[in-house]
C-alpha cells in the first residue's frame, strides 16, 4: 500500500518501478496502481498529439517530463493536447 500523491489516499501500489531511474523509484514509492493506470490512459494523448517517438531520446525525455509534472514531482504545466475534459454539470 502507498499513500498516493496523485489521488491523496492509501491505495495498492505498483508491483515494481515502471522505469529504471529515479523517477521510476519515486513513482513506485509514492503513486498507486490506480493513478498509474490513469496516467497510462492519459499519456496516449501526449504521444498522439506530439507524435512522440518513444524509441528516441527526445521522445523519452518529453514523456519523462510530462510524467513528472502529471504526478506533481515537478512544477510546470502539462503540454497542451487537443482533448479537454467535459464540463462539470451544474448542480
Amino acid at each position: 500500500m502507498v499513500q498516493c500523491r496523485k489521488l491523496g489516499k492509501l491505495l495498492p501500489g505498483l508491483k515494481k518501478p515502471p522505469y529504471k531511474n529515479d523517477l521510476g523509484k519515486r513513482i513506485y514509492e509514492e503513486i498507486s496502481k490506480e493513478a498509474w493506470d490513469l496516467w497510462l490512459k492519459d499519456s496516449v494523448r501526449f504521444i498522439n498529439t506530439y507524435r512522440v517517438d518513444l524509441a528516441s531520446k527526445e521522445g523519452q525525455d518529453f514523456m519523462m517530463k510530462q510524467t513528472a509534472v502529471y504526478f506533481g514531482f515537478e512544477e510546470g504545466d502539462l503540454a497542451q493536447t487537443a482533448w479537454t475534459p467535459p464540463p462539470k454539470p451544474e448542480t
